[in-house]
């Protein structure tokens, strides 16, 4: 599977959020680690995961009440 890795600036300018947002608001509450995205070689720079991105916008768009959970699944409540 081939996957696009995108730095938090391309990331904001596909999904039109300042940087900044996603960055402190959407990283590790609605973007996980290691689901959205990774961090090469332990470092400091974050690499989001486009298509795993794109999936779980278009999935939560048909359900209001769900929430995401840890390893990618839905609890609807």
């Amino acid at each position: 599977m081939n996957r696009t890795y995108l730095t938090t600036e391309e990331l904001s300018e596909r999904i039109k959020y300042d940087p900044r947002t996603i960055r402190e608001q959407f990283k590790d509450s609605v973007l996980l680690e290691g689901i959205h995205y990774i961090r090469p070689f332990g470092g400091r720079k974050l690499l989001f995961i486009w298509e795993t991105i794109q999936r779980d916008m278009m999935s939560g768009s048909d359900d209001s009440l769900s929430i995401p959970m840890a390893r990618g699944g839905v609890a609807h409540g």
